[in-house]
């Protein structure tokens, strides 16, 4: 029987997990055809907006279910559980009205205080999906919490398939009819709201089949208190959803001084805005190399709870150390990769070389940002709740006292420089309270080895580059820049692989444990 439960958790997890990263996917790619679609000003406009959305929506999929997921898990009877869950959801429902009526009532001055009045609508618009949160958010955590994560894997396809499809449909609309930035933004920002209808239809009827009721149970006796709920809720609820929209945090930030940063710099609001879409770029570009970074690793992370619920502390801490090395080894070869491509990647993806630079030192975030979660992974799971929130503080505290300032004085580029130093003090704070629980993941010169062939890797990219664009010559931008990018990322595979291995980034143990390694491996000993 355990065994059975045991098979179902996990094949519940890769469901979950694999649901998860076609929805990153999905919610990065779309943003190139969009952006090509609406030019700069106009991804400025749903980009100026979207960490409001982004925030939303980290709470209702993941963070929230996850905490409530646990709270289900914890509860001994069916009964309890839905008592349980109905508080919940009152407490969520009335934090959800609240946010909703502020955004709606302080639409103008949220919107001034980017630096562009005419955002009010859009945000209105946004504001619409936060109505929605407390019902996904109670029904996805009951069915993760009974070990089900087929409706939050539908659910979620759903709602980001849904989302993706009205924006682009927007987004072709609004060119053919050539509406203005801010019409096209609200309507935009419209999917959220609608895709949250599809999404809850789909939790609705896996409730409805199942004979779910939580208000029923609304007046069944608890053990926990409307303030130990919310206590919960604020803590661990909390650290678990703050963390998951670390990024799109930072981007609030910029939404609120980049723009405004240019302007007081001297920049006409016409030119800051297309010079905030095209900084804007980056953000894709670095949700994909994070997709790529982390997917690696989330399947290791199981083993660290499991090595600590057996008490093994020195297998926990062996792992721990594996998964980060691996994470960062893969993490810095994703964003070096990309640096060293950024001219091509440009082309290819946005149609110019604008802002290359500013973009070449964004993705440098992806090192970083993967470091981050991997190590509030391991934090979480030693309960150190109280550490990653500190972190998170301090990186946030980082961004928002020099970002405007870095804009002033050096223009966009400034607000790239900026993420990457919140994010490095961020890593950096985490990784000390980490060297406290023996948790010493670069030694023996790992990083040196790594700083090595990640320089030696970009050189080699950029020195093939030529070989490319003289085989293209006659070709097309746009095509020149696919076979370029293509010759690059082979020339620095295969650079970065073999390097490793020579200089012994990884031991053989580590590198078995990435998917299919006997099989590559053996290809680059030959």
């Amino acid at each position: 029987m355990q065994r059975k439960t045991m098979k179902t958790v996990m094949q519940g997890a890769l469901l979950l997990s694999v649901a998860s990263l076609i929805a990153k996917i999905l919610s990065a790619v779309y943003r190139v055809p969009f952006q090509n679609m609406v030019g700069n000003t106009g991804f400025y406009v749903y980009q100026q907006i979207y960490p409001i959305y982004g925030i939303g929506m980290t709470f209702a999929l993941s963070g929230l279910p996850m905490f409530i997921s646990k709270l289900v898990a914890e509860s001994e009877t069916a009964q309890t559980k839905l008592a349980l869950l109905s508080r919940i959801f009152v407490l969520l429902a009335g934090f959800s009205l609240l946010l909703f009526l502020g955004l709606q009532g302080l639409a103008v001055p949220i919107a001034s205080g980017m630096g562009d009045p005419g955002l009010a609508p859009i945000i209105r618009a946004v504001s619409w999906m936060f109505l929605f949160s407390p019902f996904l958010a109670i029904s996805r955590g009951y069915f993760q919490g009974e070990y089900d994560m087929r409706p939050t894997a539908l659910s979620q396809l759903v709602e980001q398939t849904v989302r993706v499809t009205v924006i682009l449909v927007v987004a072709y609309w609004a060119m053919k009819h050539q509406w203005n930035v801010y019409r096209m933004g609200t309507w935009t920002m419209s999917s959220a709201a609608i895709a949250a209808v599809f999404a809850s239809a789909v939790m609705l009827y896996y409730v409805r089949h199942q004979h779910v009721k939580f208000i029923a149970a609304i007046h069944q006796p608890v053990d926990q208190t409307y303030s130990s709920l919310v206590k919960r809720l604020l803590i661990e609820g909390g650290t678990i959803s703050l963390f998951a929209s670390m990024m799109v945090l930072l981007q609030l930030v910029d939404s609120f001084t980049v723009m405004r940063g240019l302007m007081i710099q001297g920049l006409p609001s016409l030119t800051a805005k297309s010079i905030k879409g095209v900084y804007d770029r980056g953000q894709p570009l670095v949700q994909l190399g994070l997709v790529v970074a982390t997917s690696f690793s989330s399947s290791l992370l199981p083993s660290l709870t499991e090595a600590l619920n057996r008490g093994n502390h020195r297998q926990f801490v062996r792992q721990a150390n594996t998964v980060v090395r691996i994470s960062v080894a893969i993490a810095t070869a994703a964003a070096v990769g990309l640096v060293a491509l950024m001219p091509e990647v440009n082309v290819l993806l946005f149609g110019n070389q604008q802002g290359t630079g500013m973009l070449s030192v964004y993705v440098l975030s992806i090192i970083f940002a993967t470091l981050i979660m991997i190590d509030n992974s391991i934090l979480q799971s030693l309960n150190q709740f109280a550490v990653t929130i500190a972190g998170l503080t301090i990186g946030l505290l980082v961004k928002v006292v020099f970002n405007q300032w870095a804009v002033v004085h050096f223009g966009a580029i400034g607000a790239s420089w900026i993420t990457v130093v919140a994010l490095l003090v961020m890593a950096g704070f985490l990784r000390q309270q980490l060297r406290k629980e023996q948790l010493r993941a670069f030694k023996r010169g790992f990083l040196l080895k790594l700083v090595l062939i990640a320089v030696i890797m970009l050189i080699s990219v950029r020195l093939v580059i030529p070989v490319g664009s003289w085989l293209t010559a006659a070709w097309t931008p746009r095509m020149a820049a696919l076979v370029e990018a293509v010759l690059g990322i082979l020339v620095g595979v295969i650079v970065f692989m073999y390097l490793a291995l020579k200089f012994k980034l990884l031991t053989l143990r580590e590198w078995l444990l990435l998917p299919q390694a006997d099989r590559w491996l053996r290809w680059f000993k030959k």
